[in-house]
């Protein structure tokens, strides 16, 4: 049978519980194989429960103590009651110096204690039992956070000033710099909220004008890489410029939020049409020549498209791409079976087919075909010869070249250009 004996507001202080008649401190700690929560016990004294319910501050350090060891005892491993037990006297009954001399030779968890009020300067001149003179019951997760945060970068030798901080803050990336950046004002002192406007600012001036496309090769909602790093880049560089003091840390959010921002706008266009809402030279139904096409891929699967249709030839071949682009199809056709030609994409070589009719089929024997090769620079290239085929079919190809005829010599093409990447 199990009894309460004390608790804490604070649900996960360590509970001192009465289990067949023993004292047993309890305590949550990581999780099983089913990420579930784990629960530890081991055995105390009447006078640990004593300075355990009157003494706030030595509970904390008994628990920031005792964590690493349910720590150590994994997904199903037990407790080391024995160590567990032998922190007991040492932490709830020594004097302070020689608490203070323990914890310079144990391994503690320190976030906990942090997150509970405790000086971090004294923590980390070893005086723990004074540090946690301001000790409180509730939790302050986030003090915690931004401590390891701030560890982490001193780790890089990265230094925050109050500038900097309030940049990290307004893009909610002080914490973790994976998180998508977001704009929040409120969150940052209104003493610096100007400042970090300006900043913000600059960053802006520098992106205008500047667009992040779709790659539809990579899916529906991925982003052009090049353009991404072409606006970071600007944006860097305005942002250093006006502002030299501020920490590369600080530029990278302010960069990584313009460079979110533009992609998420993208993101929010139909595949396809994202060029025409930038002003790209896409198709339009009045003056496309095209009047019918047909769009396969790498595993048979064809789409049609006619004039009449109420999207562009180019924003339904994107979004064909899009939806069926795979690191096992990443070859896609469009044709004009009417004027006996047509452009294969090969994603994976950076290439481009173009495949012209010289000789129609007559008496059962095979129909001649000129095919010619050329290497193709990002999706940006991509975009601009399938607008330009379905405007003006292979001759408006022509100048965008050069054009290859030999397999074999443009295979050798390919692979000068590889080598020099």
């Amino acid at each position: 049978m199990r009894d309460v004996v004390f608790t804490r507001s604070s649900g996960w202080i360590p509970n001192v519980i009465r289990e067949d008649g023993e004292l047993r401190l309890m305590l949550g700690a990581g999780a099983d194989a089913n990420h579930e929560p784990r629960t530890f016990t081991f055995s105390i004294g009447e006078a640990h429960l004593a300075v355990i319910r009157e003494d706030l501050a030595r509970h904390l350090l008994l628990w920031s103590a005792v964590l690493p060891l349910c720590d150590a005892a994994g997904t199903r491993g037990r407790l080391d009651e024995n160590a567990a037990v032998a922190l007991l006297d040492p932490i709830l009954l020594s004097a302070p110096a020689d608490v203070d001399a323990l914890f310079g030779h144990i391994r503690w968890d320190k976030g906990r204690l942090i997150a509970h009020g405790a000086d971090i300067e004294l923590l980390e001149r070893g005086q723990v039992c004074a540090a946690m003179r301001a000790a409180t019951e509730t939790s302050d997760q986030k003090r915690a956070q931004k401590y390891h945060a701030d560890r982490r970068r001193a780790a890089r030798g990265v230094v925050l000033g109050p500038l900097d901080a309030a940049v990290l803050t307004y893009t909610g990336q002080y914490l973790h710099g994976a998180t998508v950046p977001k704009r929040n004002p409120d969150a940052v002192e209104p003493a610096l909220l100007p400042e970090v406007l300006r900043v913000i600012a600059t960053a802006e001036q520098a992106g205008a004008g500047m667009r992040i496309g779709r790659d539809p090769r990579r899916g529906k909602r991925a982003t052009d890489k090049r353009d991404w790093d072409r606006m970071a880049t600007a944006v860097d560089a305005a942002v250093h410029r006006a502002h030299p003091e501020l920490v590369d840390d600080a530029v990278r959010t302010v960069s990584f939020l313009m460079c979110s921002e533009a992609a998420d706008r993208s993101r929010n266009t139909p595949v396809g049409d994202d060029e025409e809402a930038a002003g790209g030279r896409a198709d339009f139904g009045e003056t496309a020549r095209k009047t019918a096409l047909s769009f396969t891929d790498d595993k048979g699967v064809e789409k049609k498209w006619i004039q009449d249709s109420p999207r562009t030839a180019t924003a339904e071949f994107w979004e064909f791409v899009a939806d069926r682009s795979a690191g096992d199809n990443e070859v896609f056709t469009i044709e004009d079976e009417e004027m006996g030609e047509g452009i294969q994409l090969h994603f994976y070589a950076d290439s481009i087919a173009r495949v012209t009719t010289v000789r129609e089929g007559e008496g059962g024997s095979d129909p001649e075909y000129r095919v010619e090769y050329s290497l193709v620079d990002g999706i940006g290239e991509y975009r601009n010869l399938v607008s330009a085929f379905v405007r003006g079919g292979c001759a408006a190809l022509e100048q965008r070249g050069p054009w290859i005829s030999d397999a074999a010599e443009f295979e050798r093409a390919r692979g000068r250009r590889r080598d020099a990447q």
